[in-house]
């Protein structure tokens, strides 16, 4: 029998239920594993090229330790993990130009990877046994998610073109939503800053496997060819090499997102800010800071959000009720006691700077293109 205040508490239960956060900004450590299939014959390669990198990597900031292993059953099966003092010091280092110089020799003996990144949340013996977990920065608690993986890619294009790209990159057809029979694409909002494209995806199952269906269906193809013209960073989609270092330099991370309701008749809206040399990071923290607090006001108009960050691009997209100009604080990510602060971290601020109904103006992108899949029947 269900008593009172057990039926009373049901709505909270459920609202705890669909909240969500993930972050790369909890502090614990990170373990990385490359999965990597080299071509036979290179393996010698492979384990030459490995070496040097891995003589770089010992001296990147927040680099713990590397191993590289080789499947006993399979030799051209290869195993790259490496742990990392916290999150952000890897990906400041795996979006970096240097990383991608770093390990351009690699590319030669590879069919093919895949990379997974996973917080340390629990450890016995060895190490930890030697250390004591509690001074190696564990996460506290498992993190509970909501199946969707999100990323985003961008690039500029030539300045005067905007018009054209936005044309071309709103008129293609939707490619099929179902990738196989455990990856799905959910959503695409496209927006533009001035010359500044950013495509967010949302997918649920394998983020790899949808990125190469995408770009293998001949909607996205022509479209991804008539806009190579406008590019400001050439890319030849023929070329593996090419296309391969174009959409790394694209790559567009979320570090942070929270979900405090699943509404799905909202607003959504992104924001651009360009961080001053070396603040990207430390500028979307404080964009994260602000939107796990502000999802969790019952009476707040904040449901969703979103921060990507590479090098010192850092973009927001948010899912809001209605009023998303109402409070110009809220929408730009800050508390007013912050404003001062966010001058410090954003590039090219102007004399109105503190002014957050200015900043906004700045800030706001236009929306070019939103389109959700149709749920699986």
């Amino acid at each position: 029998m269900t008593t009172t205040s057990e039926r009373a508490s049901e709505p909270m239960l459920r609202r705890a239920a669909k909240r969500v956060s993930q972050s790369v900004f909890d502090g614990s450590r990170l373990r990385v594993v490359l999965l990597v299939d080299v071509y036979d014959g290179a393996q010698q390669q492979f384990l030459e090229a490995y070496e040097q990198m891995g003589k770089q990597v010992a001296s990147v900031p927040g680099h713990v330790s590397d191993q590289l292993c080789q499947s006993i059953e399979n030799p051209s099966q290869w195993l790259i993990t490496s742990e990392w003092e916290s999150a952000p010091p890897f990906l400041a280092w795996v979006n970096s130009e240097e990383h991608v110089q770093m390990v351009q020799p690699m590319h030669s003996c590879i069919r093919d990877t895949r990379s997974l990144r996973f917080h340390i949340v629990r450890e016995t013996g060895g190490e930890a046994a030697r250390s004591g977990a509690a001074e190696r920065r564990l996460q506290n608690s498992p993190r509970i998610g909501d199946g969707v993986i999100r990323h985003a890619l961008t690039f500029t294009v030539k300045p005067g073109s905007e018009q054209q790209v936005a044309k071309i990159l709103s008129g293609y057809a939707s490619p099929e939503a179902r990738v196989d029979d455990s990856t799905r694409l959910c959503r695409t909002s496209l927006f533009m800053h001035g010359n500044r494209v950013v495509r967010a995806i949302e997918v649920r199952g394998d983020l790899l496997a949808a990125l190469r269906h995408v770009s293998r269906q001949p909607e996205v193809r022509a479209v991804e060819e008539a806009i190579n013209p406008f590019l400001e960073e050439h890319r030849d989609l023929d070329d593996q090499e090419s296309a391969r270092v174009f959409f790394t330099r694209a790559a567009l991370p979320a570090v942070h997102h929270v979900t405090a309701d699943d509404a799905t008749e909202v607003e959504r809206h992104a924001l651009y800010y360009q961080a001053r040399p070396g603040l990207g990071m430390k500028l979307a923290e404080r964009l994260a800071q602000h939107d796990e607090r502000a999802a969790g006001d019952p009476h707040g108009p904040m449901l969703r959000s979103t921060v990507y960050e590479r090098d010192d691009v850092v973009v927001r997209l948010v899912d809001v009720r209605e009023g998303f100009d109402a409070d110009p604080f809220l929408a730009l990510g800050l508390d007013p006691a912050q404003a001062a602060e966010l001058t410090t971290l954003v590039d090219g601020s102007s004399p109105r700077a503190a002014d957050p109904a200015h900043l906004l103006t700045l800030a706001r992108m236009d929306l070019v293109t939103d389109r959700r899949s149709a749920p699986e029947s």
